[in-house]
Parts: C-alpha cells; sequence; structure tokens
C-alpha cells in the first residue's frame, strides 16, 4: 500500500459523495470513518492477482463467488452506522474482511459471520496478522444473526437479502442502527437504513440503490456452525 494509491482511494470515495449527496443526505463522510480507510490496507484483502487493482473504486472477487465491495461503498455503509469506540457491532457476510477491518478501527468489539468455511479461516488468519484483535468470527447463516452476544450498538449486512431478516431486528439495541441491501439477486436493491428508537419501534428508508452479491441462506451443519479461534 502507498500513500498516493490511498490517497487516490479516498480522492474517489469523496467524488462518489459529492455525485450522491442528494441520496445519502450528506457532503461528506465522517472523518474517523475516512481515516480507518486510510490505516487499513486493502490490498491485503484482495487475491493476489488482483492486487494492482485493489485501491480502484470497484468490487473485485475473492473467489467462492462472493466480492469485496467498493471502498465508497463500505465507507458509506460504515459511516451510516455510526460507529462509535464503546459499540459492538455485528456484520453478516466477512468474505475478505475488509469491512470487518475498517470496523475493527472505530467501535470496542465487532462480531462477523460468514457461511463460506474457506474465506472465513482466511479472514480470521488475516486478521491475526494484522493484529486486528477485537473481532470474533464464525461461520454460520447470517440470517439468524449470532444472539449469544446481542443487542448489537449496529448491525451491517454486506450481502443482498430477499427480505430484512427479523432475528437481525431483534438483536439490534434501541438507538442502533441496522444497514442491509434488500433486493432479488442481480436484479434491483436498495441500501436500507433501519433504525430502532428507545421504544423499539422501527423506522427505515433507502439510501440509494446498489449491486450486492445475494446472502446465502444456509443451515450449516453443527460443525460448520462455530466460532474461529
Amino acid at each position: 500500500m502507498t500513500k498516493k494509491d490511498t490517497n487516490r482511494m479516498l480522492a474517489d470515495i469523496e467524488m462518489e459523495v459529492e455525485y450522491t449527496r442528494t441520496m445519502i443526505g450528506k457532503n461528506a463522510l465522517d472523518p474517523r470513518v475516512m481515516e480507518a480507510m486510510r490505516s487499513v490496507p486493502r490490498d491485503a484483502f484482495v487475491p493476489p492477482e488482483l492486487k494492482p487493482f485493489a485501491f480502484d473504486n470497484g468490487p473485485l472477487p475473492i473467489g467462492h463467488g462472493q466480492t469485496i465491495s467498493q471502498p465508497y461503498i463500505v465507507a458509506l455503509m460504515t459511516d451510516l452506522v455510526q460507529p462509535a469506540p464503546e459499540h459492538t457491532v455485528l456484520e453478516i457476510g466477512t468474505g475478505s474482511g475488509y469491512q470487518t477491518a475498517i470496523l475493527s478501527q472505530l467501535v470496542k468489539q465487532v462480531y462477523t459471520m460468514e457461511v463460506v468455511p474457506a474465506l472465513a479461516k482466511a479472514a480470521r488468519e488475516l486478521f491475526g496478522a494484522l493484529h486486528y484483535n477485537n473481532i470474533e468470527n464464525r461461520i454460520g447463516n447470517g440470517y439468524e444473526g449470532w444472539p449469544e452476544h446481542a443487542p448489537y450498538d449496529g448491525i451491517i449486512v454486506t450481502a443482498a437479502a430477499t427480505h430484512i431478516p427479523q432475528p437481525l431486528i431483534e438483536q439490534l439495541k434501541p438507538g442502533g442502527r441496522l444497514i442491509i441491501p434488500v433486493g432479488l439477486p442481480y436484479s434491483h436493491q436498495d441500501l436500507m437504513l433501519l433504525e430502532k428508537n428507545h421504544a423499539g419501534e422501527i423506522h427505515s428508508q433507502n439510501v440509494l440503490g446498489v449491486a450486492f452479491v445475494p446472502l446465502r441462506e444456509e443451515n450449516p451443519q453443527p460443525d460448520r456452525d462455530q466460532t474461529l479461534h
């Protein structure tokens, strides 16, 4: 990772924010989020043959039919969840671990779930190598969430669901935020922001149109649905 590459990526994010400001309702992202985007080496989270493209503002394949999201979307989703240093956040869809790593720089604890065992294990090893020590990851069905550590201050879903899973709403803390792309696979999808008020009522809004790989709804066998240490 070079300073030039990182600065180019951050400039592209700022341009995207400017272009979409009427949809996302803001002219700039949280400086803490932008600093996390600067500090986490995106090239560490992409396959070796794609490292020359790691700082381009676009998604990249990471194997197993999955992708690493474009930097702008990672930054936007992180900003929308409004991470704070004392927060505990749940991520559904670890993938290569890039979004997870960004969150880890901004909150107290990140719990992340991935249904593809190979991706979950590779991400765990990378977190260790990069000394991101406030992350716990698990192989499992994201539609069910991770109730043992609930409630969460924020939940980020990094794959498109056909509906908003009720367990995730239940695991969201009052005052918390849930960010999730909703729509049919390879069709129109909306990035949705759900907020739970302190009375437990849910308010939702569509932020902008997006394109994510589908959230896989599976029921892993008992030996697959496990926490990785």
